[in-house]
């Protein structure tokens, strides 16, 4: 496939799919071309996902490069001016408005890089993701490995001492052992209401 890219103003794109499957590290991969290119660039994280490094962003593989954790869509917008290049990882995370920033950002003229996940755990469309796809010019929709079979994974399933985890409101006890994994469409599992609710 042959991408051209617009030879006036900006653009959007968006890199998502599940856990594991390298969104983060395409985005680095672009931001660092760009930097190559003398372009000036900058990439914003929310300031809740701490999970790797309070500042950086780093992917499942280590890969990781110097972030602006921000709070709000506002304060990321405020951080914007002078720059050619604006990454915005985890976007999935950010409030609604996100995506009337990122397309503002564009019609101003800037490459705006949106690298999250498209559907939660659940397998439903996540947080400004829909908008955010709706809108952008160029849409990379990457797989990962399936955990149980080794197919292509699309979903990711969050697992709650090694099951499916609820769908609705459940508590998860303190201290319970969450994790996620990348699945294909037929490995993934509902969660247990979801699945006494189908019965």
């Amino acid at each position: 496939m042959i991408r051209i890219a617009p030879q006036q103003g900006g653009w959007l794109e968006v890199i998502c799919g599940p856990m594991f499957s390298g969104k983060s590290e395409e985005m680095i991969r672009r931001l660092r071309r760009a930097e190559i290119a003398g372009q000036r660039v900058v990439i914003f994280k929310p300031r809740i996902d701490d999970r790797y490094d309070a500042s950086d962003i780093v992917s499942h593989a280590g890969i990781r490069m110097r972030a602006v954790p921000v709070s709000s869509v506002g304060e990321l917008t405020a951080r914007t001016h002078g720059f050619d290049v604006v990454g915005i990882d985890e976007v999935q995370f950010f409030e609604p408005s996100i995506a009337g920033a990122a397309l503002e950002l564009a019609d101003r003229g800037a490459r705006v890089i949106a690298a999250g996940l498209d559907r939660d755990f659940r397998r439903l469309p996540f947080g400004p993701m829909p908008e955010l796809l709706a809108h952008a010019e160029f849409v990379d929709k990457l797989q990962a490995v399936c955990h149980r079979c080794g197919g292509p994974a699309t979903t990711t399933q969050r697992l709650v001492d090694g099951r499916p985890a609820p769908y609705s409101g459940e508590t998860v006890l303190v201290g319970s052992a969450e994790q996620y994994e990348a699945r294909c469409r037929g490995c993934h599992e509902p969660g247990a209401d979801a699945a006494l609710a189908a019965a």
